[in-house]
């Protein structure tokens, strides 16, 4: 298997593949291609999430900072449960593709 190819078209619509899941372990690839959080939306998740970029650009937003991060290939973050995000941005031009842990 391989994460970059070949992608599913996300053009439309995110798409987000699980990849493996157990008891307090979840792990996701999700392909965006220029989709956002809707206007007002805030991710507030029981579950911890370690996300790493593996393609593409996007930009996410924490609820307690003022500006949101620009995140590359290779960038990677760790998110506490209950820390409220939004992703403002992903590329509209390439596939951005995610590697996201969400772990209890």
């Amino acid at each position: 298997m391989n994460l970059l190819f070949p992608l599913p078209d996300a053009r439309a619509v995110e798409r987000v593949d699980e990849l493996l899941t157990r008891p307090g372990l979840r792990i996701t690839r999700i392909v965006s291609f220029g989709q956002a959080s809707p206007p007002g939306f805030w991710y507030d998740q029981d579950e911890g999430e370690w996300i790493l970029l593996l393609a593409g650009a996007a930009q996410l937003r924490f609820a307690d900072e003022a500006e949101a991060n620009l995140l590359r290939p290779g960038d990677y973050l760790d998110i506490a449960p209950h820390r409220r995000h939004r992703v403002e941005w992903t590329d509209p031009a390439a596939a951005t593709v995610w590697l996201a842990v969400f772990y209890g």
